[in-house]
């Protein structure tokens, strides 16, 4: 399924890119802008979720349908989750920050809006390490490097 997603996501692309050469000042130009801007939306989502999904682990027990959820009290968490949470937070302030500078205020409440799911996430890292009952305070390289499958 991931292939497929992958694949349809770069043929999306391939149809934004193409869709682009045909944007032009009329009516026809402006329907190929709508298929760049949708094609082009929807192949980079497809491209992502093809590169970055991860397999579910399913029971062998009878029970095929239904994943293995880990168990809620038992996470231990790291300091990858405050590095990763704060880099992100000073990331989207200096991209804000430098689209306020150079392009006004609205530019940068736009760009604010639209780095506002990365904020929220990257906030919910730092807050999950400082309120988890089990922290360490090490920052474990491999597992953040390490790609998933």
């Amino acid at each position: 399924m991931r292939w497929l997603a992958l694949a349809t996501g770069a043929l999306l692309v391939g149809v934004a890119f193409v869709a682009a050469s045909r944007v032009a000042d009329t009516r026809e130009g402006l329907v190929f802008e709508v298929i760049t801007l949708l094609a082009g939306a929807a192949g980079v989502a497809l491209v992502l979720y093809g590169w970055f999904s991860q397999r579910r682990a399913y029971r062998s027990s009878g029970e095929s349908d239904s994943p293995i959820s880990p168990a809620q009290g038992s996470q231990v968490r790291t300091a990858n989750d405050l590095l990763l949470g704060g880099g992100g937070i000073v990331l989207a302030g200096i991209l804000v920050g430098g689209l306020a500078y150079s392009g006004g205020t609205a530019w940068g409440l736009l760009g604010l809006v639209l780095l506002l799911p990365m904020v929220i996430g990257c906030g919910y890292l730092c807050f999950a390490f400082i309120r988890g009952p089990n922290r360490a305070w090490r920052i474990d390289l491999q597992r953040l490097t390490r790609r998933r499958s």
